[in-house]
């Protein structure tokens, strides 16, 4: 490493020629200059980069169109959206990089109408869009009003251009679909491309994932090993995901094999995955012992195990686990583990700490809290019967209450029989979700209770009316190693038959055995 005028650079070899003819007093050549911002750009290096800027300036360099295409570049990748658009506009001339490198730092920073806009200021010059453009303009169609619709348009323009043989091109338009839940298009792009590679596949397996099509991620995976294509760290926390959320050990073991074999029990996400996949699956055990295990336990992975705890209803072991870690390690909570806290005390219902928690947020720590937490709380509350303060606190924090605030206070009101409440919760969700059967159901239910049926009826007509269905449910069962689904009424799996007949024997021997009355 060597320190130039207070800054401390890496040495690498165009940044090393550069600062030493500043230093020596000559002039470094342009091409020096240009490769010099292009490593700052790659390695965030901000200091040197504004150095490089300055010395531009001092030598008459600023319409150069080469360097001012890598200041661009350079601006945008570290994140200063305004100095990248102030260096563009003041161009006289631009080219595919300049205008490439602006609309990818509008992407990246969360400006995606920005992005798209310039994208169409771009196709009105002579000056044509490569890959790498359409591959950033995509990408910032995730998110912004009208997002999917012009993602299509510009699939289309992929497609025209011939840029469909693109593997990140293909990533990015994937990502954009499944993102916006559009899943069969996502699986049309995938199926469409002539040769995928580990991205491709990690790119799908993830949209899958982001679905909830977790089947198919872990199809998609056995496709990719007997491809023999390369498994990434992010390829196996996707398929670790997919096993928790259809709760299959013998699967999310087997990917753990690979996870050893492949060394990545040392990535701080990998594990996190791990133990949430042994958790959801019922072995708790199992994933204290991938804690254990662990060489660098940070905040991620004690989150991981405090959130673990409180999945399988042990509230206390992850309270006891929090304050050993807030005692004897010196641990700094951060938002999301306050978050795996108030879980914990919400499945075991321990009100009062919960609350005496959520306060330390502020007073102990400094953090506001933030809508998950006051959701949690809200939660507590309501769980506990108190839904009139639940309600207050709903008024009093500082965020509108979400869909998943609502509901749960309205399966609360349900459980609690409180038809004013519940009527209210159940409109509310109702005008923010108008296709949703939950919120209908569960106020008829909480009429039901009450005895209201004139009410249970006008709910029933009103689903009618609106053509409001409740989606049918699925069930899973894992059966020699292969996983069976059914749903109601389900005569699609080939051996319905049978196993109909098996259901008929059951219930003939449940009413022919005698009812005793004690």
């Amino acid at each position: 490493m060597e320190c130039v005028h207070g800054f401390t650079i890496s040495c690498i070899p165009e940044s090393s020629n550069a600062m030493n003819a500043i230093a020596l007093g000559t002039k470094p050549t342009k091409h020096v200059l240009c490769a010099t911002l292009s490593s700052c750009a790659k390695t965030l290096n901000w200091p040197l980069g504004i150095q490089i800027h300055a010395h531009i300036i001092q030598s008459g360099y600023e319409d150069n169109l080469f360097l001012s295409s890598a200041l661009v570049d350079f601006y945008a990748k570290c994140d200063s959206i305004l100095e990248a658009k102030k260096v563009f506009t003041s161009m006289k001339v631009h080219d595919k990089v300049s205008w490439t490198s602006l609309i990818s730092g509008f992407s990246i920073n969360g400006q995606g109408k920005d992005a798209f806009l310039l994208f169409k200021d771009m196709l009105g010059t002579q000056i044509k869009p490569n890959s790498f453009t359409f591959a950033s303009v995509i990408g910032s169609c995730v998110g912004q009003n009208g997002g999917l619709e012009k993602c299509s348009i510009l699939h289309a323009h992929v497609v025209k251009r011939g840029f469909c043989a693109m593997n990140f091109v293909l990533c990015s338009l994937v990502d954009c679909y499944a993102k916006w839940e559009c899943v069969d298009d996502a699986a049309l792009v995938f199926d469409e491309s002539t040769e995928r590679d580990s991205i491709v596949y990690n790119s799908m397996i993830s949209g899958y994932c982001q679905n909830l099509y977790y089947d198919d991620a872990l199809k998609l995976f056995v496709e990719m090993r007997q491809r023999n294509l390369g498994v990434t760290d992010h390829t196996l926390c996707s398929v670790l995901n997919a096993c928790s959320g259809i709760a299959i050990l013998l699967q999310g073991r087997q990917v753990h094999s690979v996870v050893v074999k492949m060394g990545s029990e040392q990535n701080v996400f990998v594990v996190s995955a791990l133990i949430d996949m042994y958790s959801k699956g019922g072995d708790i055990g199992e994933a204290r012992a991938v804690l254990d295990q662990a060489s660098n336990k940070n905040s991620v992975l004690w989150t991981s195990m405090i959130m673990a705890y409180a999945h399988c209803g042990r509230g206390l072991e992850a309270l006891e686990l929090f304050d050993h870690l807030l005692v004897e390690k010196e641990f700094i909570p951060d938002h999301v583990c306050f978050t795996a806290i108030l879980t914990a005390c919400n499945h075991a219902g321990f009100l009062h700490k919960g609350v005496e928690y959520f306060n330390k947020m502020s007073t102990h720590y400094q953090l506001s809290p933030d809508i998950d937490q006051y959701a949690c709380l809200i939660d507590l509350y309501a769980r506990n019967g108190n839904l009139r303060r639940a309600r207050d606190l709903m008024v009093e924090m500082p965020y509108d209450p979400n869909t998943v605030i609502w509901s749960s206070f309205l399966n609360s009101c349900k459980i609690h029989g409180d038809v004013e409440l519940g009527r209210e919760a159940a409109d509310q969700l109702i005008k923010m979700e108008p296709c949703n059967a939950a919120p209908y159901l569960s106020l008829a239910q909480i009429y039901a209770k009450k005895g209201l049926w004139n009410e249970v009826a006008e709910v029933r007509s009103l689903m009618q009316r609106r053509r409001i269905r409740k989606p049918a449910g699925w069930s899973w069962i894992e059966v020699d190693k292969k996983l069976h689904v059914f749903a109601v009424d389900d005569v699609t799996h080939q051996q319905s038959i049978e196993i109909y007949a098996e259901l008929e024997k059951i219930y003939l021997g449940i009413i022919e055995v005698p009812t005793y009355i004690s």
